[in-house]
Parts: structure tokens; sequence; C-alpha cells
């Protein structure tokens, strides 16, 4: 059995590798962007399995697995995440992935899951999909989606203000109160957490 990993941290990337080489696979390939990924699926032939990260450069959204998907020859690719929501898991298994995998799912789940999508199986872990939808999500106002999407563009405070015809210090706020309901520490974390909830 073949599989890929493609996550852009050194670490998960490195620890998911060594899980199942450890496990007796074959080969197991490494990569850090979505380029890398479909470059390698389209030199050394198709892999019996694909993980695939989420949040990783060049995955916009949801649209990498598409193209993950048709360098693999329409095997089996899975979504791989550490903070990605049960909607975006949903959106996935939609999408045409063949499971979902949480980066807190322990090795022998992970090998697990490995194998069974690798015979062509759906997986998603139970726990996982069974929790409630994110509250936080859905009490965003419409200025504080503006704004978080100015911030996922890598805008400026003032830039974002001038471009939704609002006072810098009203800017601040909005950006206070989206850390708040997000959970973030930083305006990269907001920007982060959107990207894996799909809000911007």
């Amino acid at each position: 059995m073949r599989i890929l990993v493609a996550d852009d941290h050194d670490l998960v990337r490195d620890t998911i590798a060594a899980y199942l080489t450890g496990a007796e696979i074959d080969e197991v390939v490494t990569v850090s962007t979505l380029e890398e990924a479909v470059k390698s699926a389209e030199e050394t032939g198709s892999f019996d399995l694909v993980l695939l990260d989420y949040n990783m450069p060049g995955m916009s959204g949801l649209d990498g697995l598409a193209r993950m998907k048709a360098a693999n020859q329409d095997r089996p690719v899975a979504i791989i995440s550490g903070s990605a929501t049960r909607e975006v898991a949903e959106a996935a298994l939609k999408a045409g992935a063949q499971g979902f995998i949480p980066k807190t799912l322990s090795a022998k789940s992970l090998l697990t899951a490995a194998r069974f999508m690798a015979a062509g199986e759906i997986y998603a872990p139970v726990e996982f999909m069974q929790q409630k939808p994110d509250d936080e999500t859905g009490s965003l106002t419409r200025r504080e989606l503006d704004v978080l999407r100015g911030i996922c563009e890598a805008k400026a405070n003032k830039e974002i203000a001038r471009d939704l015809d609002l006072q810098e210090v009203t800017v601040k706020l909005h950006v206070k109160t989206l850390s708040r309901k997000l959970g973030a520490r930083n305006r990269t974390h907001v920007a982060m957490i959107a990207r894996d909830k799909g809000l911007a």
C-alpha cells in the first residue's frame, strides 16, 4: 500500500508518516503543499490513499480536494485537520473525500482508518461527527464577516476601515470581538480559524 501525506506542519506530517511507516505500509511519501502533492501523484502514479491537510497552502477550502482526486485518478483522498468543524467534515465527505481525520486521532485509530479508506470505505469518527454545530459561527454579524474577510486578506485595520467606510477604532473593536467569538489568540489565529471554518 502506498500512502501520500500532505501537510504543511513538519511535526504533524512526520508524526503521521512515522505511525504509518511503523505499521508495515509499503511506501509513505510526504509533501508540504498541494502543488507538491498533485505533482507527486502525477509523476509517480496514483496512491492507494492520500491524506490531505485541509488548511495547507494551495488548498482554497475544498477546491484542493477536487484537484487532488483528479491527480490521484479518483482513488481515495481523505481530509485531515486539526481545527475544522463538523460542518467542514460533512462538506468534505459530500465533496467526495474518502474520509475525514481529526489530527487528535490516536495512532491505532489512524492506521485502522487508513486501511479502511484505502480499501474504498468511507471513514469519519462517530464522536467527532456527533458534535453540535458551532454556535459561534452563526453569531457573527454581517459587519464582523466583512472585517473577517479583510483580516484574511492580510489587510491592516486602517485599510479595512477605509474599504468598509468605518472608523479605525470600530474595526479594532470588531477584531477584538471576532477573537473572542472564534476563540483566537491574535488576528493571524483569527484568519486561520476562519479559513478552517470556511468563513472567508
